[in-house]
């Protein structure tokens, strides 16, 4: 039954692509992805928490028959990326043109097939294939909205980036397939005899190949670019069920594929730790930054990747140090991770929509939003701002404290290596979760608080009904932690053979292996929180009836000033910071002035100012330099001359001749 869905699903986002191609409106292709989002819920509901039963599809690529199925892991991940896809689907982009939504429907529908393709393909051409799809599918989401005045550069950017670690990964697998004799996934997994240093360089190509997607350092410079050309809704995609599908990827070729044995898996280990700590820590520091909703949120997406990523790698480290329980408990951290990030993050994306509904734009200011809308569309955006700050009782608070749990455990390594890089992955995992809570702080505090400018008129109930659901899944996957965990014991078997979900809760306690060791519960916090919160209340109470509620006016070096005049702005709250680690940032600072009836009078003051880019002015641009001198080279075979052609044939026909003749 479960299969029947999936393929339904399959069927209804390939017939809506050409709905969306082929039909006027948009309504049939948006019916037909929604249709198929459900679907492909229920059918993981269905799977968790056991294995879909592998699906034979009657052909072959190259040697290998094509399959599909459904892992316990891979069926956890797209289930919490397709509950985003869902609303974001059925709420639609918020492109005005019917046009421009057709095109991002299409492009939805390519990437939602690609991605289910990732999930359960099981061997390397067809893979290859669905993952160019669910690349190209994005591209494609980008450039129908038409939401910023130069789409096409950051798409292109984007899909440069992205070209280069398909790159990556076909020579992987190329390495890969030659050892196994088969493009077989499970081949790949089978034991093998491999020469020194290979294990490392397989690696190293993976994660080349699926981090340009994630975001590591250097790719996550197309992050802000890309998302802040789409809208919300093309966030909630690629936040969710696409940065899914390529963790998953990486982590099926990490831990499944490649022994967890030796000096080099070590190694291995070792690198992905570095990376991803050191690509969350610079992706935290520049979303901070941010002014605009998407692509502050594009950040967060690529900090949240980079936390995940460095905990694949401990539990790679702790496998290879002998420690399978750890290693299988790191494993899971990482799929409850990713699966709060995506409910949290699809609901602010969503957010971010309402906010361009109202505002006309996707700055990050104070309009006072909140106090003219409906109360569950502020519930629902801060239970996921509090999820992505890591505060008690959301799942990212869950989560996080099971990443440094789990970091704490890696104390148990014989190897001084392995505890000295664990350990100071923890240092760098405390300084991003201080971040986090201060631009989450930022988002919320400004962008939909602050006394505004104008009335703003009262958002749909969909949108504000979406959102409520949304931030209700991220509390509610939080509360019943103790029990949705369990789901997750087969990935853990399959890969460590060891049930970690079966050691992390003690009743309504959640615990890392041993209750003895640390422990914390969601669900008596949901309880004992609104009971706690009382006290509070009731003195508040009982000081109103005693002393009357004065307001006065902020002091303003004693001059009455209007309240948007000295209202916080994102800048200003995060200028301290920008100015501290203004050697990372290297911000700049530009005022332009126009003048009226002559020099002495201005007219007004343009200020502007940015944050300079890391890797795009050394490394990114230094590549484009040189593609476009050797494409100015090469030009002379678009030349139109036909003699010039001719004298080409004549040479590749010397050159056949010469090898007929001489090769031996």
């Amino acid at each position: 039954m479960s299969s029947d869905l999936l393929l339904a699903a399959a069927i209804l986002w390939g017939l809506s692509f050409l709905a969306a191609l082929l039909v006027p409106g948009a309504k049939a292709a948006r019916a037909g992805i929604t249709l198929g989002c459900a679907f492909g819920i229920v059918a993981c509901l269905m799977i968790l928490p056991g294995v879909q039963a592998p699906v034979l599809f009657g052909f072959r690529l190259s040697d290998t028959a094509v399959q599909f199925q459904l892992d316990a892991g891979g069926c956890w991940l797209l289930l919490f990326g397709l509950i985003p896809a869902l609303l974001a689907s059925a709420l639609n982009t918020t492109a005005a043109s019917t046009g421009s939504a057709r095109c991002w429907q299409a492009g939805l529908a390519m990437t939602l097939l690609g991605a289910l393709g990732v999930f359960g393909l099981r061997d390397a051409m067809s893979f290859l294939i669905a993952w160019e799809v669910m690349s190209i599918g994005g591209a494609v989401m980008v450039l129908g909205e038409r939401l910023a005045q130069n789409t096409g550069g950051p798409a292109l950017f984007m899909l440069a980036l992205l070209e280069v670690g398909a790159v990556a990964i076909l020579l992987a697998f190329l390495l890969l397939a030659n050892h196994a004799g088969s493009c077989a996934f499970a081949s790949f997994a089978a034991p093998q005899a491999w020469l020194t240093g290979e294990t490392l360089i397989v690696g190293l190509l993976l994660l080349f190949g699926f981090g340009a997607k994630l975001g590591m350092i250097p790719f996550y410079e197309w992050f802000p670019a890309a998302y802040g050309s789409g809208s919300g809704a093309t966030g909630a995609i690629f936040s969710g069920v696409v940065l899914n599908a390529a963790f998953y990827a990486l982590a099926r070729g990490v831990l499944a594929w490649r022994p967890h044995q030796g000096g080099w898996a070590m190694s291995l280990a070792i690198l992905m730790i570095v990376v991803g700590v050191l690509s969350a820590i610079l992706t935290a520091f520049m979303a901070f930054q941010e002014e605009d909703w998407r692509r502050l949120l594009s950040l967060s997406s690529a900090e949240n990747a980079g936390i995940a990523v460095g905990v694949l790698g401990a539990s790679l480290l702790l496998a290879v140090t002998g420690l399978p329980g750890p290693a299988a408990l790191a494993w899971v951290v990482c799929l409850l991770h990713l699966a709060g990030h995506s409910l949290a993050k699809g609901t602010l994306f969503l957010t971010a929509d309402g906010v361009f509904t109202v505002n006309e734009s996707y700055l990050i200011r104070q309009t006072g939003l909140l106090r003219n809308t409906s109360i569950f569309f502020g519930i629902g955006a801060l239970f996921a701002a509090m999820s992505l700050a890591a505060l008690p009782p959301q799942t990212g608070f869950v989560s996080e404290w099971y990443v440094f749990q789990t970091l704490f455990q890696g104390m148990q390594s014989d190897a001084i290596a392995a505890r000295l890089t664990l350990a100071l992955a923890a240092a760098g995992l405390a300084l991003v979760a201080a971040v986090a809570l201060a631009t989450f702080a930022k988002l919320f505090g400004i962008g939909l608080l602050g006394d505004g400018h104008f009335e703003p008129t009262h958002l749909s109930w969909q949108r504000c009904g979406a959102v409520f659901v949304l931030g209700l899944c991220v509390l509610g996957l939080a509360v019943g932690m103790p029990w949705w965990v369990q789901a997750l014991g087969p990935a853990s078997q399959s890969l460590f053979g060891v049930n970690a979900p079966g050691a992390m809760k003690d009743a309504w306690l959640l615990v890392p292996l041993n209750g003895h060791f640390a422990f914390i519960s969601p669900t008596e916090l949901v309880i004992a929180g609104p009971l706690l919160a009382l006290i509070p209340i009731g003195l508040f109470l009982l000081s109103r009836s005693a002393w009357r509620l004065r307001r006065a006016p902020v002091w303003s070096g004693g001059r009455r000033e209007d309240a948007r005049r000295i209202a916080t702005t994102s800048l200003a709250f995060s200028n301290a910071l920008r100015t501290f680690y203004g050697f990372l940032y290297g911000p700049t600072h530009n005022l332009e002035r126009e003048y009226d009836h002559g020099p002495y009078f201005v007219k007004r003051l343009i200020f502007n100012q940015e944050v300079a880019p890391i890797f795009g002015p050394y490394l990114f641009s230094p590549l484009v330099r040189l593609v476009r001198e050797i494409a100015n080279g090469i030009r002379i075979l678009q030349s139109g001359y036909l003699n010039f052609y001719n004298a080409l044939i004549g040479v590749l026909l010397v050159l056949i001749l010469g090898l007929a003749l001489f090769y031996k």
